[in-house]
């Protein structure tokens, strides 16, 4: 016993001294500092990040630093634009519908979704950010409009896609709640109420959508679920039973390929 108290003494007292030091040196006000390497003399300088205000040599320098403080704030808000601009709504919530239709949680997976969402809104608005380009960016870019007038040019054909797919109950209700006049033609009619209008007639679609394809799947449910019944397997959970044959049911059907197709056909713009 007593053997064991010198060895933990032995062991513990380098350590307490080490923390008496660095206690006495923090009270004294002391810093310790490591030595140097070899051939190094003196302190490693240690890198400082600063952020301040100072002069510039031309009010070019200030256009230049606005321009660049306007696009961040317009990166930061991509994802917004994308979901309130574009056919993005309609397609990942036609997709979601699919998924939760056959029973599956976590297959595929939200970042494939997502994905395959992604990559289909490009493909359906390839038109409209064509003209976008032609008509506004980049003339814009070659000195030949100035920026109001680009600005002009490329709103007009996202503009006209979400008047396309936005529907007059909609734009007549975010008018009514907004207390603007009626206006006389779509020119007349301000982006900060098309944007909400054409989102509400996009989820509009898509529920519909959804409604469609989840009935062959409520068929399954419920035939299963007579079965089972009628069998007296009442403890047995429906859809361990339904899964399968749901899944058969889509995949002889080529599921996906119907259901893109279909998202791909609402929009008349598709080429």
């Amino acid at each position: 016993m007593r053997n064991g108290l010198r060895r933990s003494a032995r062991i513990l007292a380098p350590v307490i001294l080490l923390c008496l030091l660095i206690l006495h040196g923090v009270s004294s006000g002391a810093v310790l500092t490591p030595p140097s390497p070899p051939g190094l003399s003196g302190t490693i300088p240690l890198p400082a990040i600063t952020l301040g205000v100072g002069q510039v040599d031309s009010p070019r320098d200030v256009a230049l630093t606005l321009q660049i403080l306007a696009l961040m704030t317009v990166l930061s808000l991509v994802p917004a634009i994308l979901l309130m601009v574009t056919s993005f709504t309609r397609i990942i919530i036609v997709i979601g519908f699919v998924q939760r239709a056959i029973g599956l949680q976590q297959s595929p997976p939200q970042q494939v979704i997502a994905g395959l969402s992604l990559f289909l809104t490009m493909f359906t608005m390839y038109p409209t950010w064509s003209q976008v380009y032609e008509k506004g960016l980049s003339p814009y870019l070659s000195g030949q409009i100035n920026a109001s007038q680009a600005w002009e040019n490329s709103i007009n054909p996202v503009r006209d896609f979400m008047f396309r797919y936005t529907r007059q109950e909609e734009l007549s209700l975010i008018i009514s709640m907004a207390g603007a006049e009626r206006p006389a033609n779509q020119a007349a009619v301000p982006t900060r109420i098309l944007i909400p209008a054409f989102m509400l007639s996009e989820m509009k679609t898509a529920f519909q959508m959804g409604v469609v394809i989840y009935i062959p799947f409520l068929v399954v449910d419920m035939v299963v679920s007579s079965v089972l019944l009628a069998m007296g397997m009442m403890m047995l959970p429906p859809m361990m039973i339904s899964l399968p044959f749901k899944l058969l049911l889509f995949v002889m059907a080529d599921g996906w390929n119907l259901v893109v197709m279909s998202v791909l056909k609402s929009f008349t713009n598709v080429p």
